[in-house]
This record gives structure tokens, C-alpha cells and sequence, in this order.
């Protein structure tokens, strides 16, 4: 995973469906929507752009604090989306995992990422890791009270970091793209983005697409990323 292989894992915070949705006098929940046709889209191109794992901000521990009635939608179609994406995963070699809290979830929720996980476990070709109420300092410290008494490393740390949100190990993120024109992380994978170079879009998410995602790639491809040394090194190829 990452950058020893040539592959990529890009974490992209999905932002800007309710605005998109008022600037087109629609509902919000109609934004919402929108942006999980723009998922499918990128999840559909994103191994042909060298990625093999993507993790998608679909709900964040914050977002508790929004109306109701707009909570129940995106619980809705958060497990629809799961429940319908499954079969089609299986078919494109998608292994679909969630990340996040799950004991505030509703039990629809529950039960359709127990059917996702479980029937794409077998996917090899690309890792889509949806959050959900997920929060990155919630997670750290979650597992900074399941450390050993042994020093860990960050290897290890990140290991443990993963099974507090139910996942499984993935390498650090090495593109964070955040569509909606704001400029900041939001609390997403905090600890894995700590190298990740920073792609900000102005455009919302609704509107992104596959020539977005390779436009992005492509950039961080360019990047001469040092890690902290004084030599560059290439992003690499594609």
C-alpha cells in the first residue's frame, strides 16, 4: 500500500452536497444524493488512476449536530448505498469497509454494513473505506488507552488505531483531496494523513467526477515529497 508500491491510497472529504443542492433550489437531501452518484463515479475510476484504497468522509461524529430530519436521510442513504453497492463490488473486485463509531448507529445501518463487509471481503482490486460518525481524535484517543505498556511504534500505533474504528490496517494516506472550497481536515484520519499532500477544489462534490480524480492524481505525481530529509523524492510514477 502507498507509495513502496506504486499504489496510492487517497482520502477524500465529500464536501459541498448541500450547498450544491441550494444553489440548485433543491432540498438538501437531493445534494446528498447527488454526491453518492459522484462516489460510484470515482470509485469506478479510481484503480485505473493507481489507487488501491480510497476512504470517503461520508459522516463525521459532528454531524450528529445537524437537523434530524437531515441525519435520518443520510442514515438512509448511507445504508442503502451499502446494501446496493454490494453485489456490484463483488463484480468489480471492491472490498467495502466502514470505519467509525457503529454502537450510535441505527440497526439498518448496522446490519447493511455486516451484509457489505461481509460479502466483498474478498475484493483485491480496490479497498473503499467509508466513515461513518467517525472522528480522528475520538479514534486516537481510543486507542491511545488500549496501548501496551511497551513503547509502540507508529506502526503498531496504526495498527491499533484501525481496530478502534473496525478496520483493518491501510497505509498512510498519500493524497487528501476536499472538494466545496473549504480548507481545512475536519477531524479526518488525522494520524494517517501526517505526510498526505493536500489537494483543496472549489467545485462541490456533486460535480466531481473522473477527470477530476486523474487531475488530482496527476498532480500529486508531480510533487517532490522529502518526509521530514533533505532529498526529494519523486511521487511516484504512474
Amino acid at each position: 500500500m502507498g507509495t513502496e508500491r506504486g499504489e496510492l491510497h487517497v482520502a477524500i472529504v465529500m464536501d459541498g452536497n448541500g450547498r450544491w443542492a441550494e444553489a440548485h433550489g433543491c432540498a438538501r437531501t437531493a445534494g446528498h444524493e447527488a454526491g453518492v452518484e459522484a462516489a460510484l463515479r470515482v470509485i469506478e475510476s479510481a484503480p485505473g488512476c493507481g489507487i488501491d484504497a480510497l476512504s470517503l468522509y461520508a459522516f463525521s461524529s459532528d454531524n450528529w449536530q445537524r437537523p434530524a430530519s437531515e441525519v435520518h436521510a443520510l442514515m438512509g442513504l448511507a445504508a442503502r448505498f451499502l446494501r446496493e453497492q454490494a453485489a456490484r463490488a463483488v463484480e468489480s473486485g471492491v472490498r467495502l469497509e466502514v470505519i467509525g463509531r457503529r454502537d450510535r448507529l441505527p440497526a439498518p445501518v448496522r446490519h447493511a454494513i455486516a451484509f457489505a463487509e461481509r460479502a466483498t471481503q474478498g475484493g483485491r482490486r480496490l479497498r473503499v473505506r467509508v466513515a461513518l460518525d467517525y472522528s480522528a481524535r475520538d479514534a486516537i484517543l481510543r486507542a491511545a488507552r488500549r496501548l501496551p505498556a511497551t513503547v509502540a511504534t507508529h506502526e503498531s500505533f496504526g495498527a491499533l488505531l484501525a481496530s478502534v474504528d473496525r478496520g483493518t490496517p491501510v497505509g498512510p494516506v498519500d493524497l487528501f483531496i476536499r472538494t466545496g472550497g473549504e480548507r481545512r481536515l475536519s477531524d479526518f484520519l488525522l494520524w494517517e494523513s501526517a505526510y498526505a499532500e493536500l489537494y483543496f477544489v472549489d467545485m462541490p462534490w456533486p460535480e466531481f467526477g473522473a477527470v477530476d480524480l486523474a487531475e488530482a492524481v496527476a498532480w500529486f505525481r508531480g510533487r517532490s515529497r522529502r518526509f521530514g530529509g533533505l532529498v526529494p523524492r519523486r511521487a511516484h510514477p504512474a
